[in-house]
């Protein structure tokens, strides 16, 4: 069984709701000798240092989400994805600790494949930038102010897509439009989305 980390103990100590499913769903995945820490908030699992599944909860359920869940096979059909924008992630969703027992060796089956997937190298071919459809507000933009379109064009790929699903997300132009304006000043700065200001 693999070491527990003390940042996890915590974790589940502290939760208010689903304390008893986070603990179903870390002996099962111990059991499966990944290696525990403790990244963006929640427990993650990781084999020679690339993550494999983490455990996280909302408000309805708590999951297991496989990084690479996209290259499972899915055999048992328990695998969702969390936006049509999700492009390697899937989720196992649970709503009780019922259910964790009853899909243990489901469970487990699937942390083994995801270890497999990790030790065989394998990655999910994920969505070029340029296939994204870019918002006709956007493309206004960047014909008025070539130095945006450029400060655009000069940012990551992620962080280009980041603002595209963000400024194409609304459904009124206005509102897609309010959105380009208020981060102009960060694309210019070389920002992303969620880079601190």
């Amino acid at each position: 069984m693999a070491d527990r980390s003390p940042k996890v103990d915590e974790f589940i100590r502290r939760a208010k709701k689903w304390r008893e499913e986070y603990g179903a769903l870390r002996e099962i995945v111990l059991g499966c000798d990944l290696s525990e820490d403790f990244k963006w908030m929640h427990p993650c699992y990781t084999l020679d240092g690339q993550n494999v599944v983490l455990i996280h909860g909302f408000k309805e359920y708590c999951a297991l989400l496989f990084h690479k869940g996209a290259l499972l096979t899915d055999a048992h059909g328990v695998l969702v994805q969390q936006t049509e924008n999700v492009q390697a992630a899937r989720q196992i969703r649970f709503r009780s600790l019922q259910e964790i027992v009853a899909l243990e060796p489901v469970v487990e089956a699937y942390v083994r494949e995801a270890i497999e997937v990790e030790r065989a190298g394998l990655e999910v071919p994920l969505k070029d930038t340029s296939e994204y459809l870019v918002p006709d507000e956007l493309q206004r933009m960047f014909e008025a102010d070539p130095a945006f379109k450029s400060a655009f064009e000069a940012l990551t790929p992620g962080r280009q897509r980041g603002y595209i699903l963000h400024f194409s997300a609304p459904k009124q132009a206005k509102t897609r439009q309010a959105r380009i304006e208020k981060h102009q000043e960060r694309i210019l700065a070389g920002k992303g989305l969620n880079d601190p200001a």
